[in-house]
């Protein structure tokens, strides 16, 4: 993670962005494993797809974050890209949509897994600031940037 944003750095956020948005995805995805609430569900994989398609400073949890947090605890003193973020919603996009068909399609135990793991990078990166599908990135970019050389 990088301090202040340089004109020639990629588009970057305030990490505490990113982090209060995990706090939220935290206790939905948490409330669909005590409930088994495939609606909610539901709305968690279109707060990911939202994030994942426009960015985290667009998608819901972000606004919530940049409306109501932001101006009350100053400026940001560290920044991150938004990429490797915006892959991290794409990861929990996926497993809220293998949640969600393991729900709808009779196979609840496919539908709690895939929720429960969604759940645990959630709070990783809530707790301790450990973005598992950022993690990922530099190894998807790497096999998108390889998978795009061959002829």
């Amino acid at each position: 993670m990088s301090t202040l944003r340089s004109p020639a750095a990629p588009q970057q956020v305030d990490v505490r962005g990113p982090r209060c948005a995990a706090w939220i995805s935290t206790v939905v995805l948490a409330a669909v494993l005590l409930t088994g609430n495939w609606i909610l569900l539901g709305v968690q994989a279109v707060v990911f797809a939202m994030g994942a398609a426009l960015g985290p400073r667009r998608s819901p949890y972000g606004w919530l974050y940049a409306t109501l947090v932001a101006p009350r605890i100053g400026p940001p003193t560290e920044l991150e890209p938004v990429a490797p973020l915006r892959f991290a919603q794409l990861v929990g996009l996926v497993f809220s949509v293998v949640g969600l068909l393991g729900y709808l399609l009779g196979a609840p135990l496919l539908g709690a897994v895939a929720t429960g793991l969604a759940l645990v990078a959630a709070l990783l990166n809530a707790a301790f600031g450990i973005c598992l599908g950022c993690r990922l990135y530099p190894l998807a970019a790497a096999v998108r940037a390889r998978a795009g050389r061959r002829p």
